[in-house]
């Protein structure tokens, strides 16, 4: 359109101006018609229509992932306010004071055992709405919540615990102390030392999101397959902003989204402050957020503003102030809430119009315009919006001040965080505060304050309760043992496959398809995989039981007709978790921990490249253990020596290491498929119905050959595998002087049975044993040796290991090879009365074949030959020129570097 043709065009800058001004106006008059006609969904469709028109005529509008700097839910649109204010009031302040009692008392008590104050201060609200009107307990049944509390926050969660009865003055006293006379209270959220009481472990920062999220998942699994009563059960997370940094915080958000998980809400406490300082002291964290979930596809609600700004906003025809919202920036924020009144006067109502606002409001009055997080009207309003949220998962972000109510010392500053102290001072100011009825001594000597059983308080604590199911936090274990298969189910996996080559991973493959088929068990069977089903063999399962998707299938996959084709459903019982070992493992915890957070004994198998668990999930594995996970790890193509081509991040030497320090992980490194089939039959058994607290890491391997037959005395055999090692057989040199015990496990095998019939030509007679478990061989050894150092009067017992290789037993040198670090093998020296000899696969990986690799990791035959004929060789048993002639018969190098060094 040309000028001329452009009415616009020939007017003055001021007429647009003018014309612009009457034109918006009158749009707005006629939005706000629709507005009070026809409603706010149909405002909402019109400007929807009016955006799609704009765009497809090329209208420059920008795309905002943010709303204004206010609340998201409009006074006008907030439901009353159920309970009793005033009460409910009271109920916070006490449960203030006692939490801030119990650290305090326990840092004067004991210098340095920490706690924290400021956290929960800046949360009370946020958490007493929930529990006085949302957070459903055990006894609600299917309905019942799931809760990832911030870690930091515990002290108030136990403080309202001993408001309720729960806990009784000794037991806060002993917060921080759990080996002091009596029960104590955990630092933080732990299942395993408060199995009665937390579910989940949450301050290891990052987890508790990244599990909630999961958790919230696997109760729609379980629903949908009909192992669960559908109910309407809701996953809290409660979070901190700082914590968001973690990458595991944010890193399944989209995940959530797309699983529709609208049992999900997490609530954000921004209090704008993590451990050093603010969160974002040059922006607003929580408009970053609201962007980062609503690009996400959540719903976001924000609390960020308290009652009293309403009372300015109604006022504020003109909208300055919240122009003045979008202009601050938490450091700003953060001075408010340290220095008060005064410097909101001197700085945020810094104009004409803003001044004009707040005539006659004193310093006192400007105090009072307080953040959102701490208004429980506002926070109610949030939280009954996010749960009748449906089809997305709510993230409700609250603005919060870390430290209120605690004075100046802590309040707003950038020490808050690590305050555990509060003198004298400030703890009558905080009683002040708080109004509460205790004398100059009794603060002094930091007594808890609890109002008595009969008191208004307490009953109405208890009655809130009451209607939503019972008290949380809670942990009940209330499953019906499982029904497991016998010895003659596993039977088929004792004979071996003959002259057939067959991998372990195969192996495990077949027992996991006969455990689906299993009447008793096989539905409760969770099969989990990142995205490897078909790299293990395990993609013939997918037509059978199905990929689990709450949409089903609403394609017709590619391979539809074949006997392989990719199968979703509704009922899927596989959860194919996509390229996240994350993502997949908080994924085997849900399922892991199921038996007591649903009595649901679900049994997990998380299949997954070795190389890719426990270093790159090592938090999640000791998470699994704290809070009593139960189920298998399945390790695939482990060892440093078995994934041919790979190279050097692909190929696992570490993983059994790494497994050590978490102490009710079973580790186990079979070489053969009976050995595997024991190992889980004795894992189900142990887990399943007999109701212990352990999990199991198994490693199985990609390399064919053949499988073994048990050998005959197989009660033997099977003791021997479950406890870590047994003999695989004699040496058939029965007349040799010259004797070695060779241990082998998992891939090392072959190389090991080799190495014995090589020997024989240099008159050594070699027995060989399958150790499928240095782990629990050296936990058994290291309780013998305590046991014999504590009771010196009595006869020293044997550990197992030293039974099984006592010289009487077992003659000769002792030489172990594995395909891992020799750490794994060399966790033995010192337990079985003579040198161990190792080799294992310390070094960094290569792409190769596996005969080079093993050649070049000095694991292979030769090398294991001559590193027993120099064990013996070191005893005084033969010259070293028989293992300088060893040396050169068998081609090994003995000038090149260490793979370590290369």
């Amino acid at each position: 359109m040309t000028s001329t043709q452009n009415p616009r065009a020939a007017l003055s800058a001021e007429d647009r101006e003018k014309l612009n001004r009457i034109e918006s106006q009158e749009w707005l008059d006629s939005l706000a018609y629709v507005l009070a006609s026809a409603g706010k969904a149909r405002a909402a469709n019109l400007l929807e229509d009016l955006d799609h028109y704009a765009y497809f005529h090329g209208a420059p509008i920008q795309f905002k992932q943010n709303t204004p700097y206010i609340n998201t839910i409009a006074a006008e649109d907030q439901p009353e306010y159920p309970g009793d204010l005033e009460l409910e009031r009271r109920i916070r302040n006490i449960i203030r004071w006692n939490a801030v009692a119990m650290v305090v008392k326990a840092n004067k008590n004991s210098d340095g055992i920490g706690g924290h104050l400021s956290t929960y201060a800046s949360t009370a609200e946020l958490y007493e709405v929930g529990f006085n009107h949302f957070f459903r307990g055990l006894d609600a049944g299917p309905s019942r919540d799931l809760f990832f509390w911030q870690g930091h926050a515990s002290p108030g969660i136990y403080a309202r615990s001993f408001l309720e009865g729960r806990f009784d003055e000794a037991r806060l006293d002993n917060f921080r102390r759990e080996l002091q006379n009596g029960p104590g209270l955990s630092s933080y959220p732990h299942p395993w030392l408060m199995p009665d009481y937390w579910e989940f472990p949450t301050v290891s920062m990052g987890l508790g999101p990244l599990q909630a999220i999961y958790q919230a998942r696997f109760v729609k699994y379980l629903e949908n397959r009909g192992l669960k009563e559908k109910g309407d059960s809701k996953v809290w997370a409660f979070l901190g902003d700082g914590e968001m940094d973690e990458p595991q915080s944010i890193g399944a958000l989209r995940f959530a989204a797309y699983e529709n998980l609208d049992n999900l809400v997490f609530v954000l406490n921004a209090n704008l402050q993590r451990l050093d300082g603010p969160v974002r002291a040059n922006s607003k964290v929580i408009q970053e957020f609201e962007a980062l979930f609503r690009g996400a596809g959540w719903n976001v609600i924000k609390v960020v503003w308290d009652s009293k700004w309403d009372e300015l906003l109604s006022r504020d025809y003109s909208g300055a102030i919240v122009k003045r919202f979008e202009l601050l920036v938490d450091g700003e924020s953060q001075r408010y809430a340290a220095f008060g009144g005064k410097e909101l006067r001197e700085k945020f109502f810094n104009t004409p119009e803003l001044q004009k606002l707040i005539e006659g409001w004193t310093d006192a009055d400007l105090e009072l315009l307080n953040r959102g997080g701490h208004d429980v009207r506002k926070i109610y309003a949030a939280y009954a919006a996010a749960v009748k949220h449906k089809g997305q998962p709510t993230i409700i972000i609250a603005r919060t001040v870390k430290g209120y109510g605690l004075g100046e010392s802590a309040q707003g500053r950038n020490v808050a965080h690590q305050v555990k102290k509060l003198d004298f001072h400030a703890l009558k100011d905080l009683r002040t505060f708080l109004e509460l009825p205790l004398t100059d001594e009794q603060v002094e000597h930091l007594e808890y304050y609890h109002p008595g059983p009969d008191s208004p308080e307490v009953k109405y604590a208890l009655a809130q309760r009451a209607k939503l199911g019972g008290a949380v936090p809670n942990r009940r274990v209330n499953f019906q043992p499982v029904q497991a298969p016998g010895e003659d189910f596993y039977a088929e996996f004792y004979k071996g496959s003959g002259e057939r080559e067959v991998s372990t991973t195969m192996a495990f493959v077949q027992i996991l398809s006969k455990l689906l088929r299993d009447k008793n068990i096989g539905r409760l069977v969770v099969p989990i995989v990142p995205d490897e089903a078909r790299t293990f063999g395990m993609d013939a399962l997918v037509p059978r039981i199905g990929i689990y998707s709450p949409r089903g299938q609403t394609y017709q996959p590619v391979d539809s007709g074949s006997l392989m084709a990719y199968k979703e459903s509704k009922d899927g019982q596989m959860l194919e978790e996509g390229i996240t070992e994350d993502g997949a493992m908080a994924s085997w915890i849900a399922s892991a921990t199921s038996y007591s957070v649903h009595g649901v004994p679900t049994i997990p198998f998380y299949v997954y490249y070795s190389m890719f668990g426990m270093q790159r999930v090592g938090d999640l594995v000791w998470a699994a253990g704290d809070q009593r996970a139960r189920g298998f790890l399945v390790g695939a193509t482990a060892g440093r020596t078995t994934l041919a081509g790979e190279g050097l991040q692909h190929q696992d030497g570490n993983s059994l290491v790494q497994a050590y320090p978490v102490p009710n992980l079973k580790t186990y490194d079979p070489a053969f498929a009976y050995e595997l089939a024991v190992i889980v039959e004795d894992g189900i058994r142990r887990m399943y119905v007999e109701n212990e607290d352990v999990f199991y890491y198994v490693t199985v391997e990609n390399e064919n050959y053949v499988q073994l037959p048990m050998p005959e005395n197989h009660e033997e055999v099977r003791e021997g595998i479950v406890r870590g090692m047994y003999r695989l057989n004699r040496s058939a040199a029965g007349g040799a002087k010259l004797r070695a015990q060779l241990l082998g496990s998992g891939p090392a095998m072959t190389a090991v049975l080799e190495a014995q019939k090589q020997l024989e030509a240099y008159g050594v007679a070699a027995d060989v044993w399958s150790v499928t478990s240095y782990k629990e061989l050296h936990q058994d050894a290291l309780i013998t040796e305590r046991e014999n150092m504590l009771h010196p009067e009595r006869e020293p017992a044997r550990s197992f290991a030293a039974t099984q290789l006592a010289e009487e037993n077992a003659p000769g040198v002792i030489v172990a090879v594995s395909d891992y670090v020799k750490l794994l093998a060399d966790s033995l020296s010192g337990h079985v009365g003579r040198k161990v000899w190792t080799l294992g696969t310390d070094g960094w990986g290569r792409s190769e074949a596996r005969e080079e690799l093993r050649d070049f990791f000095e694991v292979d035959t030769k090398h294991i030959v001559v590193a027993t004929l120099y064990a013996l060789a070191r005893g005084g048993q033969l010259g070293g020129d028989v293992v300088a002639k060893a040396i050169a018969d068998l081609g090994v190098d003995p000038e090149r570097l260490a793979p370590v060094l290369r």
